[in-house]
C-alpha cells in the first residue's frame, strides 16, 4: 500500500537530491558538461560573506516569523473556534489570503508600498509613508510582515481545529471548579495544542527556508542585500552567476538545515513515543 507513496517521494525527492549532492562536487555552468572538482565548491561557499549574510538572514526570518505567527495564530484560532456564525464568517474571510499565490500577493504588495505611486504618495499618512522596500531594516521587516498575512491563516486553522478535538467535559469540569477563562486556557487548551503547536512550529521554520518567489518579486533580495535569503541567494548564484556548483552546496545546507530541524521537533515533541492527550486515552 505504501509503494506508490514511496516511489513518488523517490521519484521527485531522493533522486533530485542525489543530483543536487552530486552537482555540489562539480563545477557546471549550466550550460556544459559538469567538471568534478571534489569538495572545491564547499570552501568557496563557506568563504563567501554573501553565504554568511544569506544564512543569517535566513535564521532572523525563521525565528522572527515564528515569534510573529505563532501567537497570532493561536489566539485566532482559539477565537474562531466557537460555534458562533459570526466567527464561522471571520474565519472564512481571514482563510483569504491563503487562496491567494506568494507572486499575486507579492505584486500588490510591491505596488502599494511604492513610494511614488503607493501609500508614500498619500499625504497626511505620517510614519505609514515609508520608504518600506528601499530602506534595508524597513525592507526585511516588510518581508517578515507580508508572509505573516499569508501564513496566519493556515496556522489558525490548524488551532481552531485542535481547539474543537479538546472534550468539552474538560471545560465544563473546570468550571465548575471556579477557572475563569485565562486560566482554562492557560491550564487545558494550551497543554491540549502541544502537539498542533509543534506541528505548526515545524511548519513555520521549515517553511521558512524555502521563501523564495514572494520575496523574489517584493524586493529581490535588495535593497543591496537586505533580504538575500539562502533560497534567493541559491538561485540567484546559479541562475544569474550561472555558479551551479556553489548553488547546489547551498541547495545541500537548506536540505540539511530542515531535515535536522523536522528530526529535533519530532523528538522534543515525543511523538515518538504514541502517547495521547484525549481524555481518557
Amino acid at each position: 500500500m505504501a509503494a506508490p507513496a514511496l516511489i513518488l517521494f523517490g521519484v521527485f525527492a531522493v533522486i533530485p537530491l542525489v543530483g543536487v549532492v552530486f552537482l555540489s562536487l562539480t563545477s557546471w555552468d549550466g550550460l556544459g558538461t559538469p567538471a568534478w572538482v571534489g569538495f572545491g565548491n564547499w570552501p568557496k561557499a563557506f568563504a563567501d560573506p554573501l553565504t554568511y549574510n544569506a544564512l543569517r538572514l535566513t535564521l532572523l526570518v525563521m525565528v522572527v516569523s515564528w515569534i510573529v505567527q505563532t501567537p497570532l495564530s493561536l489566539l485566532l484560532g482559539v477565537f474562531t473556534a466557537g460555534h458562533q456564525k459570526y466567527r464561522t464568517v471571520l474565519s472564512v474571510l481571514y482563510f483569504v489570503p491563503l487562496l491567494l499565490s506568494s507572486a499575486a500577493i507579492a505584486i500588490a504588495f510591491k505596488a502599494l508600498l511604492d513610494p511614488t505611486f503607493g501609500l508614500g504618495s498619500i499625504e497626511g499618512l505620517g510614519i505609514l509613508a515609508q520608504n518600506w522596500l528601499g530602506d534595508p531594516v524597513l525592507a526585511l521587516a516588510t518581508v517578515i510582515f507580508v508572509i505573516a498575512w499569508q501564513f496566519v491563516p493556515f496556522h489558525t486553522l490548524l488551532f481552531a481545529a485542535g481547539v474543537r478535538q479538546i472534550p468539552a467535559s474538560m471545560y465544563e469540569a473546570s468550571t465548575l471548579d471556579g477557572a475563569g477563562r485565562f486560566q482554562q486556557f492557560w491550564y487545558i487548551t494550551l497543554p491540549q495544542l502541544k502537539h498542533t503547536l509543534i506541528t505548526s512550529t515545524t511548519l513555520i521554520l521549515i517553511g521558512s527556508l524555502t521563501y523564495f518567489d514572494l520575496i523574489f518579486v517584493l524586493t529581490q533580495g535588495g535593497p543591496g542585500t537586505a533580504t538575500r535569503v539562502l533560497a534567493l541567494d541559491m538561485y540567484l548564484r546559479g541562475f544569474r552567476s550561472y555558479n551551479m556548483g556553489v548553488a547546489s552546496v547551498i541547495a545541500v545546507i537548506l536540505a540539511v538545515v530542515g531535515v535536522g530541524l523536522a528530526i529535533l521537533l519530532s523528538r522534543l515533541s515525543g511523538s515518538n513515543r504514541m502517547t495521547s492527550q484525549r481524555e481518557g486515552a
